[in-house]
């Protein structure tokens, strides 16, 4: 279990403010198409509510809330969207790398695993990172890029 020496909370702090996102998919052509991210605290601090809209009709919108899971030693994203997919990732958070992953069944079917990481820049206002899956859960394969560039 990793060391924790603030509330488990406040280390998600670098996230909050509004964010633009660009996908990158593999062997597709460059696109303006650009997502807007939010990440902002919920009443009393606990949880951490992320929003993102996307300006394509291809692409979901979406909410998910982020708390930390004392007894799984692990943060949570439970991640709701605009197609009616509803999932709980794990995750987790230090030395600049945000790592989510979904292993195993939750509200919906495990028809393929899932895992992002995304590094913060040095001066915290860009987050690079990548999506990939997995048929069984052993070898994996990019499913596309994120680069969250924070405006506000």
């Amino acid at each position: 279990m990793e060391q924790i020496d603030q509330p488990p909370h406040e280390q998600l702090d670098p996230f909050v403010g509004e964010w633009s996102v660009e996908a990158v998919f593999p062997g597709a052509a460059p696109s303006e198409i650009r997502a807007r991210a939010t990440f902002e605290w919920l009443a009393g601090g606990h949880f951490l509510v992320q929003r993102w809209d996307v300006p394509h009709p291809g692409a979901p919108d979406g909410i998910a809330i982020i708390g930390y899971a004392e007894r799984r030693g692990c943060y949570l994203q439970h991640y709701f969207d605009s197609r009616g997919v509803a999932r709980v990732y794990e995750m987790s958070f230090g030395e600049r790398t945000w790592k989510l992953w979904r292993t195993s069944e939750d509200f919906s079917p495990l028809d393929f695993s899932q895992r992002f990481a995304g590094t913060f820049s040095d001066d915290g206002d860009t987050i690079s990172g990548r999506w990939e899956t997995s048929p069984d859960g052993a070898s994996w394969s990019e499913d596309f890029a994120l680069i969250y560039t924070k405006v506000a």
